[in-house]
């Protein structure tokens, strides 16, 4: 799929708008349509049209791109009035990049193809940097013949860029990620917490922990700025809270047992019952400097 095809792109926020302008200026042309309407006159000040429903944008595209927050607006957005369904056609390619329940990913991609639209949920990790820096890692669900026909279009947004299986596939690796990433913060904090509690500096614990097994991805990036009172967000808590909703509810639908992943789920409630909820996610480290009275940050 060529630079000069048509795409529409519904949710041009935090994420969706540094990545319908990445598809700009690849050459495509873009059709937009969010609530937010500041966000679409941007990018219609860069070229894009813009419409005023979903279904327009389906109408005017040749196929389509969501980046939504929650599995009820990927429904109301797809199947509500005004929405994806009233105005697609067959052949078209729908790519859903939110973060959704697998399960809803499944329900929508089966009506939508039912008027012949091939589907493709495709959600994303790397938070508002990966989006802006077009280095997201994204997980698909579908069939093979349409993410490799699509897969152009996902190029120019993200570099690890993996087919995970068939419809609902992508939002189930996507909701492990989530797991995995929110064990690793919590893993940092508890760690953090209980060197300050006893009296070592929390600089060190980073270094340390940075240079052998305990290594993570999560600790290069945020240890040094978590242990500085610094939690200005990549990825709010709110967000990380939403997804751990939607691991739980998953793990519920397929009768799974999630133990650890329910602990740290209750530990982001705390969060946000705090009003932290838009902190960035190593935020948690305040949690458990809350629950043990002690403030993980460094000396000087």
């Amino acid at each position: 799929m060529k630079g000069g095809a048509t795409i529409g792109f519904v949710g041009v926020g935090i994420m969706g708008k540094p990545m319908a302008g990445h598809l700009l200026d690849a050459g495509y042309k873009l059709v937009v349509h969010d609530v937010n309407r500041e966000a679409v006159a941007e990018l219609a000040a860069r070229g894009a049209t813009a419409t005023r429903s979903a279904a327009e944008v389906a109408s005017g595209s040749d196929h389509v791109i969501t980046m939504l927050p929650d599995s009820p607006d990927v429904q109301a957005v797809a199947l509500g009035d005004g929405g994806l369904l009233e105005g697609v056609r067959s052949g078209m390619i729908w790519a859903d990049m939110s973060t959704i329940a697998p399960t809803v990913a499944v329900e929508v991609a089966e009506a939508l193809s039912a008027k012949g639209v091939r589907c493709l949920d495709a959600p994303v990790s790397g938070g508002q940097v990966g989006a802006e820096q077009a280095t997201l890692s994204i997980m698909a669900g579908g069939e093979q013949a349409v993410f490799d026909e699509f897969a152009p279009v996902f190029e120019k947004l993200g570099k690890t860029i993996t087919l995970c299986g068939p419809a609902g596939a992508g939002q189930t690796v996507k909701a492990c990620n989530q797991i995995q990433v929110a064990m690793n913060f919590v893993g940092m904090a508890e760690a953090l917490v209980l060197g300050a509690k006893a009296g070592v500096d929390p600089a060190i614990v980073v270094k340390v922990l940075s240079g052998g097994y305990a290594q993570t991805r999560v600790m290069d990036v945020r240890g040094p700025r978590a242990i500085t009172g610094d939690f200005e967000p990549g990825f709010r808590s709110r967000f990380h809270y939403k997804d751990l909703n939607i691991i739980m509810k998953t793990a519920l639908d397929y009768g799974v047992a999630l133990p650890a992943t329910a602990v740290v789920h209750e530990l982001f409630t705390a969060m946000l019952a705090k009003g932290r909820g838009d902190l960035d996610h190593s935020g948690i480290l305040t949690v458990l400097e809350d629950m043990a009275g002690v403030e993980a940050r460094t000396k000087g």
